[in-house]
């Protein structure tokens, strides 16, 4: 489990910091989220799912690993939302992890989920964490 968690921090890492970037690197950070999450990252997750065919990324019980990769598809597609575009079995755990009733209600808007952060709070941000 820890394997596939740890494998997405990066991405994870560059989806939440792609606001904060300067406005000249801004451009050339999210060449690099797309290239990472659909050259590197989401091909084998896709692969995963295929080669073993369970519902879930390990074994077939929920697990944090399938929380996280969630996550992750959801910020990548709140980023570029035809991120997922070319990987079917990623489109099909979304939807099925998504409608898991607990995760559902979390989904849902005026949940505890943050939604994408908006260029005008990244100052205030700025002014809190530096």
């Amino acid at each position: 489990i820890d394997m596939y968690v740890e494998a997405v921090i990066d991405l994870n890492e560059l989806l939440m910091t792609h606001a904060f970037q300067p406005a000249d690197k801004k451009e050339q950070h999210f060449a690099t989220i797309v290239d990472k999450a659909t050259n590197r990252y989401f091909p084998v997750y896709e692969k995963v799912l295929k080669d073993h065919g369970q519902d879930f990324l390990v074994g077939n019980r929920f697990s944090r690993a399938d929380v996280q990769l969630l996550e992750t598809l959801l910020m990548a597609e709140e980023c570029k939302p035809d991120i997922l575009a070319k990987f079917p079995l990623l489109q099909s755990f979304k939807a099925r992890i998504s409608n898991i009733p607990t995760i559902k209600k979390f989904l849902q808007p005026g949940s505890q989920r943050k939604p994408p952060l908006q260029e005008k709070d990244v100052p205030k941000l700025m002014k809190i964490f530096h």
